[in-house]
């Protein structure tokens, strides 16, 4: 699993820091950063429940 964000497409909403505070962050200006690209353990779901929980549709997942 290896997890993608469009930073061109992130609005800041933040879902994605709060279903998975150690697989995202946001910079100043409330973008999307990726912190883990490859989660393990139980990030691996918390990161799947950020990139669904997305409403811009900047995050995905590479299996």
């Amino acid at each position: 699993m290896k997890i993608r964000a469009d930073r061109d497409v992130c609005i800041g909403a933040g879902n994605c820091v709060l279903a998975a505070e150690n697989v995202f962050d946001q910079d100043d200006d409330a973008i999307v950063v990726v912190l883990e690209e490859t989660p393990e353990g139980e990030d691996v779901e918390a990161a799947r429940n950020a990139v669904g929980s997305c409403p811009s549709g900047a995050l995905s997942i590479e299996e």
